[in-house]
């Protein structure tokens, strides 16, 4: 379990785009539904509507912009660098679309989040509401989990199920997606900052109890 702290839990976003799941954590700490605060948000890709955000929300924020580097090893040695300044408790991944090396997982195994737009272990990668429907899906939806050297790999937090509907496109299945990401992402980080979340050999704990192969399931 965390330390017992004065101060909130320190937490370090990493995104590459819209910087939605950010916002969402930023206003559950905002809130105070969590003891917690953002002390830092990194992009990998300049312009991002993320850092916009970040600025409304007063969180410092930089980018670390990845074609500025020869190899991924680079990039990620000086992203370890620059989050490492923020002293986190806790790094989530909300939207950042790089694979990440062993090393940097490595890193922060334990206290590394990310989240994932389907019922993992279905549909690692890309274009996962394309491939729902294209199967043929009763069910979609998206997890929360810590990050393994695995891509989309390590143990399962918290899934939201969601419906796959007659007349579904990729467009508003993804919208119905994502109003579950905004608020299983916020749950999970709690948990976290809480202490009532850990990763022990590979497993996922709740309560110190191991939680299933598919984290703790919320159905919509």
């Amino acid at each position: 379990m965390r330390e017992e702290k004065a101060e909130p839990a320190r937490i370090v976003v990493l995104i590459s785009g819209s910087g939605s799941n950010m916002q969402a954590i930023a206003e559950a700490c905002q809130k105070q539904n969590m003891d917690a605060e953002i002390v830092a948000v990194i992009s990998n890709r300049p312009g991002v509507p993320g850092l916009e955000r970040a600025q409304q929300f007063d969180i410092p924020n930089e980018v670390l912009d990845h074609t500025s580097f020869a190899t991924r090893e680079e990039f990620d040695i000086n992203l370890i660098r620059a989050i490492d300044e923020h002293s986190p408790d806790l790094v989530v991944l909300a939207g950042f679309m790089r694979i990440l090396t062993s090393e940097f997982v490595r890193r922060y195994k334990g206290r590394l989040l990310n989240i994932h737009p389907s019922l993992l272990p279905k549909y690692k990668g890309l274009h996962t509401h394309k491939r729902a429907l294209e199967a043929g899906d009763k069910e979609h939806g998206v997890t929360v989990h810590f990050v393994s050297e695995d891509l989309d790999g390590g143990p399962n937090i918290i899934q939201a199920v969601v419906p796959v509907l007659d007349d579904d496109s990729e467009t508003t299945l993804q919208s119905r997606v994502q109003i579950q990401e905004h608020i299983i992402y916020p749950i999970a980080v709690k948990w976290f900052t809480e202490g009532r979340l850990t990763m022990l050999k590979g497993d996922a704990y709740f309560d110190n109890q191991a939680l299933p192969e598919s984290g703790l399931q919320l159905n919509h």
